[in-house]
């Protein structure tokens, strides 16, 4: 991306579909009896939209497998949180147990699927989440690196470009690696981009956003699908 269109970027306003669409978006990838862990942020609010009939087993790192949507407020229970420090309830058949033994079944290979933010992608699957390296920075790497090598399929819910313009899905990332060639599938605002050993793949647009626009806002070449889709997402606030 050059340096002019980084300008541009930043007085643009941000384009391409809400923070709720986009994780209507990933949920909709979500199959039926998948056991799924939820990173924080955007990827939490991907259990609102999972499509009814489907039957979600969700974990939680911090030891609860089986838990349901956030309480009523005046409804929380203090001792009843994910990862996040986020209130849950609990559905029928919940368990919990020791943080050890959730871990184990990350690293054991047991959950399914793994739902994350990010700082920067590569278009060989690398995952930076984690810190941008600067000295001054806070590490916050929390259960992601377990997360990246142990589950089975690992997407990531972020917006195309930093607030800055700047591109977040790059050929390699400069940012220290949350895990390396560990990503299958990206859903950003603009476009849902699968990893392919050729590199990004466009499978989706959002609305109004072309090819050529999206070939200027990832740092990496961006190989297009013969069936390539435009995202119809339902109106989501």
């Amino acid at each position: 991306m050059s340096d002019n269109t980084a300008a541009m970027s930043t007085t643009k306003e941000r384009r391409g579909l809400t923070r709720p669409q986009m994780a209507w978006r990933a949920a909709q990838d979500i199959f039926d009896g998948a056991y799924v862990n939820l990173g924080i942020g955007i990827p939490e609010m991907v259990a609102r939209f999972v499509p009814e009939g489907r039957e979600v087993i969700y974990h939680t790192e911090n030891g609860v497998l089986g838990f349901g949507p956030p309480p009523e407020p005046g409804e929380e229970v203090p001792e009843l949180i994910n990862a996040g420090k986020k209130p849950i309830t609990l559905n029928p058949g919940a368990s919990f147990f020791h943080h050890a033994d959730s871990f184990a079944m990350i690293r054991g290979g047991h959950i399914d699927i793994c739902i994350l933010g990010a700082l920067q992608v590569g278009d060989n699957g690398d995952l930076a989440n984690w810190s941008t390296g600067a000295k001054d920075a806070v590490p916050a790497v929390g259960g992601a690196m377990d997360l990246v090598a142990g589950v089975r399929r690992v997407y990531v819910i972020a917006d195309h470009v930093t607030s800055r313009g700047e591109p977040k899905f790059l050929h390699r990332c400069t940012y220290p690696l949350t895990g390396a060639g560990v990503i299958q599938r990206i859903y950003s605002n603009l476009a849902v981009l699968d990893i392919t050993p050729e590199g990004f793949l466009l499978r989706e647009t959002a609305p109004g956003v072309t090819v050529e626009e999206l070939r200027e806002l990832t740092d990496a070449p961006l190989a297009v699908a013969e069936d390539l889709k435009t995202i119809e997402a339902p109106s989501l606030s």
